[in-house]
């Protein structure tokens, strides 16, 4: 066959050499054909000798061709060339053998020639968000936004080249429809599927409710989309009928589990934010849905099942909004073997969008870090076997109605007690080993001293393993219809659980053949029901991935076609380097990223004071926590209230407020706290009441949207830096230590650049907004690193003055604003 019809000329070169270099002998390569069917890449997934070569999987998953040589010149397929055949012929591959020289060709299977692909023409996108386009019709307040439209161009851009752009879009620019219009337009023309994936429940709300009906407003044209949340979401009909049998157990929750029963016969979605309240967990988790648990094509209730209905909706929408969460669930089910054409735990897709991308790294390790402790444990034993009221309940009580052997539910339950009697042993054990730490990793440092928890996690891994042994091989001897009642497949899926468990106990004894995993332990406590009671402590131990980076590449950005991330804070100092590290990107190669930087378009330098004071003690002076104390109240009162201070520590914050708190409250603010409400409440109340004051620090230095003149300040008590003994944070500087970098530069500073502008960003949520950005840590303007994050942020009236004279300078600013 004419190798020109099939391999473009700068292939078979490559080709060529790739044969050279592998001495004559066979050489698989993995290739990718455009709409014509002509190779136009090839990549060596693996090298043989003269008679045989591997077939590399992963690369293979990459390409549309699986192309091999046979050095002897006969280009027939020989039968294990058969077997590859008849493989990748079930994957849509094409199958080929050329001669060394690459000048013939023998074609086995013809591979399906991916769709020809309608390119996005960017300028005409951009259209439809300047002062020509429609968007100047429907908004009463429509401004142009240049970095808006620039930012359209670049992200059609990727889309049109099947690139990963990295895109920081400073507030106000308006991203959410800078990705919006050309996801939605390359939905409907290439007739693909596109992920939006968020890290907040607040955006993907104000995604799905108004974003998108107003773009599709904006292009004309309709297009279907979804809210996707993870399946626990959603009442299970199976389980509630289960648990209905046994609803007097459910203590003084009765009433609770009454209420679900009720509408579940009338809701239309079953999700549980659908509910007229809140459930407690100990109930929604009897019924809600769970995959591990799931019947399937068996379970009598799946053409009322309200995941099924959700995932069918999934299948036929164009865009599908979900967040990192349940995006990282669908990837790592991918990674491990359901491959990137099926549905997994989302229809199959191309093409993602991460907004609020800062935090991927964050939401990636959270998803892949494994945690057990003495609660979680206990949970699922009990949904096997437990003894409310003088009475056994339980899987295990009614799976034994089918098995014969009369002794199995007393040695379940005896092996059940070994069990939990373990698990107060390990946490006694565990908690006199912390030695009043809160946290503590496990290393050779300290090996010694946990020595004896490895003993006691050993005596309850063998504890649990013998338990799930006696009761498999009691199931395993049932028939087949009896393997099919959902007492005994529920069992069987809590073993599964537990076998999970027994997994990780035997990863921490073990936790040195595992270098990429870190191994920790935190102190928990349960606050007391009834007053007086002892708060309760126990310790749970989590395995942590010690670097997401390769996990990242490989499972998202080296598979999908397009993957767009954007946020207002990617950036430390001029540079994207740090966050592309983090996430995997920087192994892409250079000419399949794009990335750029969108300016705010709001007024910093004429509204916006960042303020140093210079007479304020060093953070680690003995009276930087008394300077606190007094300054803040000052600022507040220059203010008038509406300040967000954001700390770093819950004992200064709480040591502040108590100081502070009443003098303040004397005065007439309202004076909020982190914890003493919901966090959602907490926002509500200080955006709906101008003159409050909101004391936070951790998840309230990003997500806090107050416009207006409900937040006229932001007072920064110490630059974000993580705490340097935080387990993972504290392998991870290892890490860097041991390849020769500096983890002080090259983690901790970038780290905290990006959390820093996240607090900064929350003053001006829109054109018109005023007020001052007040830092009380000298270290930003006296140390060398302070200057990557002074130039993190937006340009402003900057101030390195006295406090009085800081207190002052916001006082006129926002007193010429009321003047106005």
């Amino acid at each position: 066959m004419d190798v020109h019809k099939r391999f473009a000329a700068s292939v078979i070169t490559a080709m060529k050499r790739d044969v050279e270099e592998a001495g004559g002998n066979e050489v698989f390569w993995s290739a990718v054909i455009n709409a014509d069917g002509l190779i136009t890449g090839v990549k060596v997934g693996a090298r043989g000798n003269s008679d045989s070569v591997i077939i590399n999987d992963s690369a293979a998953r990459e390409g549309h061709v699986l192309v091999h040589n046979h050095p002897s010149g006969v280009l027939f397929p020989s039968e294990a060339d058969q077997n590859i055949a008849l493989n990748a012929n079930d994957t849509s591959l094409g199958f080929y053998i050329v001669n060394n020289d690459i000048s013939d060709v023998y074609v086995v299977v013809e591979p399906v020639k991916p769709k020809k692909l309608e390119l996005i023409d960017e300028d005409d996108a951009a259209k439809y968000l300047s002062s020509e386009g429609p968007l100047s019709e429907l908004s009463d307040h429509y401004e142009e936004r240049p970095s808006q439209i620039d930012l359209v161009k670049n992200i059609t851009r990727a889309f049109n080249g099947a690139k990963t752009g990295v895109f920081e879009a400073g507030t106000g620019v308006g991203k959410s429809f800078a990705y919006l219009i050309p996801s939605i337009l390359w939905a409907v023309k290439n007739k693909e599927r596109v992920i939006l994936s968020t890290g907040t429940i607040n955006l993907q709300q104000q995604l799905f409710e108004k974003d998108i009906p107003m773009a599709q407003k904006i292009l004309g044209t309709d297009i279907k989309s979804i809210l996707l949340k993870g399946r626990q979401n959603y009442v299970c009909l199976r389980r509630l009928g289960e648990a209905g049998k046994e609803r007097d157990l459910f203590s003084e929750d009765t009433d609770v589990f009454d209420r679900i029963a009720d509408w579940a016969k009338t809701t239309s979605t079953g999700s549980k934010s659908d509910l007229s309240f809140m459930p407690s967990d100990s109930v929604w988790t009897k019924v809600n849905s769970e995959s591990d648990a799931c019947l399937g094509g068996r379970c009598p209730y799946r053409e009322e099942c309200f995941v099924m209905k959700v995932r069918k909706e999934a299948a036929d929408s164009n865009l599908i909004v979900v967040n990192h969460h349940l995006l990282f669930a669908d990837i790592e089910s991918r990674m491990n073997g359901v491959g990137y054409e099926d549905a997994a735990v989302l229809p199959p897709y191309k093409r993602i969008v991460f907004d609020e991308a800062h935090g991927i790294e964050d939401s990636a390790t959270s998803f892949f870090s494994e945690s057990v402790n003495r609660f979680k444990f206990n949970k699922q034993l009990g949904l096997l076997f437990r003894n409310f009221r003088g009475n056994a309940a339980g899987f295990l009580v009614q799976a034994s109605a089918v098995i014969p052997d009369e002794e199995f539910l007393p040695q379940a339950g005896e092996d059940i007690e070994k069990i939990r009697t373990a698990l107060i042993a390990l946490d006694t054990c565990a908690l006199s080993s912390m030695n009043g730490d809160y946290t503590c990793r496990i290393n050779a440092s300290d090996y010694e001293r946990f020595a004896t928890v490895f003993k006691q996690i050993e005596k309850l891994s063998s504890a649990a393993e013998i338990f799930i042994a006696n009761v498999r091989k009691a199931l395993e001897d049932l028939d087949d219809a009896e393997k099919e009642l959902p007492a005994v497949w529920e069992t069987k899926t809590v073993l599964r659980r537990i076998e999970d468990m027994v997994t990780l106990c035997r990863n921490f004894i073990a936790w040195e053949d595992h270098d990429d995993q870190v191994f920790w332990m935190q102190v928990k406590k349960v606050p007391p029901r009834n007053a007086g009671e002892e708060v309760l402590e126990f310790v749970q131990f989590t395995q942590t991935p010690l670097d997401i980076a390769p996990l990242m590449n490989s499972g998202v950005f080296e598979p999908m076609s397009s993957v767009i991330c954007t946020s207002a804070t990617l950036r430390t100092g001029e540079s994207f380097d740090y966050w592309k590290r983090r996430t995997g990107i920087a192994f892409l190669e250079k000419e399949k990223v794009v990335e750029g930087e969108f300016p705010s378009p709001f007024p910093y330098n004429t509204n916006v004071i960042f303020a140093v004071p210079n007479d304020a003690p060093m953070p680690d002076d003995m009276g930087f926590q008394n300077y606190v104390e007094m300054t803040v109240p000052r600022l507040i009162f220059a203010s008038e209230g509406r300040t967000l201070v954001l700390f770093t520590s819950h004992d200064s914050l709480r040591n502040t407020y108590n100081s502070a708190g009443l003098k303040l409250m004397e005065a007439g603010f309202t004076v909020l706290k982190q914890g003493d409400d919901d966090r959602f409440r907490l926002l509500e109340r200080f955006k709906n009441e101008r003159e409050s004051v909101l004391f936070a620090t951790e998840s309230f230095w990003e997500g806090v949207d107050v416009p207006g003149d409900s937040l006229s300040q932001v007072i920064i008590v110490k630059l974000p830096f993580s705490v340097p003994n935080d387990p993972v944070f504290a392998a991870r500087s290892e890490l860097v230590e041991k390849k020769g970098g500096s983890s002080f530069m090259e983690l901790s500073v970038p780290q905290a650049v990006i959390k820093f502008r996240q607090g900064f960003g929350r003053l001006m949520r829109r054109c018109d907004d005023k007020g001052a950005v007040v830092v009380l840590d000298r270290r930003i303007v006296e140390k060398r690193y302070g200057k990557l994050f002074t130039r993190s942020v937006p340009q402003t009236r900057r101030l390195y003055n006295p406090l009085e004279y800081i207190i002052q300078e916001i006082t006129k600013l926002l007193q010429s604003d009321q003047g106005e």
